[in-house]
């Protein structure tokens, strides 16, 4: 064994060790925080988060028994449930994103229209179809007997087997699969974010010229109060595109190299290297550990639940964060006030 492969399997276990540690967190939030179920994105975060939790307990020690043993784990038939796994909870995490993008743009862009059109039943259909959806390709490739132990990638995936004789028939189900999956998830996430990014600058400038204004006004405040206020408006736009980057980011990141790799073995003459097979499939479960993080757990309302988590857990009594603000927090909070007012006398 050499320092590559007990790298990857150091690798597989902290990942699986953050992914199911951070999406029980994200469940237990939910089911603590009546704020966080009553949000129409919760239900595709739940449903992101259940699948991601699967992964972890089913995919993950699959693959490093693999890399560890470079054998198929356990019998034929539980390698062909994990591959059944494999298919169907990758294609949903890759769906609910798409879902939470969608959400995001309909919030965003049509905000006057969002409780009629994002209703928590609209949404449970969203996660209805990725069930389906996925559900579909799964059954296919377990029907065909497609589904096998890859030791390109040290896992049970959808494999085509040497002896096999329907290689078109796979190429074409491949193709169809990743063209209906990743490339379809890729071009809703690009869209609806870029949307959300448009109107948001479009927004921000328009919060920028009336804040200058009231800001000339208040000539009763701090100079530096002032310039602070502006600080945080250019905060804003840069926190907006950072946060979009991240989105697209990480989904390219994560996926891609993994989607890219499947579609160039379908070349008889291209053979992948073992090593890379493995990275590319640990690039695919970093996604399950990162998205508690990209999606949830930095959000306000999920650190508020976890916060009063920890002290219901510990006996103290709740309280609220406001009352440790420091001196200059207070003040802009004041600032932000003082020009809310302003501008509501101004509409």
């Amino acid at each position: 064994m050499n320092l590559l492969e007990i790298f990857l399997e150091l690798l597989i276990v902290v990942i699986a060790v953050v992914s199911l540690v951070a999406n029980l967190l994200v469940l237990v939030c939910f089911t603590c925080s009546a704020q966080v179920r009553a949000q129409v994105p919760g239900i595709f975060i739940m449903n992101l988060s259940f699948c991601n939790i699967l992964i972890t307990v089913l995919n993950m020690p699959s693959t490093l028994f693999g890399v560890v043993k470079r054998q198929k784990p356990f019998g034929d038939h539980f390698c062909q449930t994990v591959s059944f796994m494999d298919t169907f909870l990758t294609t949903n995490t890759m769906l609910s994103m798409a879902a939470l993008s969608i959400d995001r743009w309909i919030a965003v862009v049509f905000p006057l229209t969002y409780s009629s059109k994002m209703r928590l039943k609209n949404a449970a259909l969203m996660v209805s179809y990725a069930w389906l959806h996925s559900l579909a390709f799964s059954l296919a490739a377990v029907l065909l007997s497609w589904v096998d132990y890859s030791p390109a990638y040290a896992s049970c995936t959808v494999h085509l087997g040497d002896d096999d004789g329907s290689r078109g028939h796979f190429i074409v189900f491949t193709t169809v699969f990743h063209a209906c999956t990743f490339a379809l998830s890729l071009f809703i996430l690009c869209f609806t974010y870029l949307k959300v990014l448009l109107v948001a600058r479009f927004h921000c400038k328009r919060i920028d010229v009336i804040t200058v204004q009231t800001l000339m006004l208040l000539v009763d405040i701090h100079p530096s109060v002032k310039q602070r206020c502006l600080l945080e408006q250019k905060k804003r736009r840069r926190r907006a595109t950072k946060k979009i980057c991240i989105f697209i980011g990480s989904f390219v990141l994560c996926f891609a190299p993994y989607v890219i790799t499947r579609l160039t073995e379908l070349t008889p003459s291209v053979k992948i290297d073992r090593y890379w097979g493995i990275i590319s499939k640990c690039l695919v479960y970093s996604k399950a550990a990162s998205d508690p993080f990209v999606y949830s757990l930095l959000r306000q309302q999920y650190k508020k639940a976890l916060f009063e988590l920890f002290n219901r857990i510990l006996g103290r009594d709740s309280y609220t964060l406001s009352g440790h603000s420091s001196p200059s927090d207070m003040e802009n909070e004041c600032c932000s006030q003082r020009v809310n007012k302003l501008k509501e006398n101004c509409h």
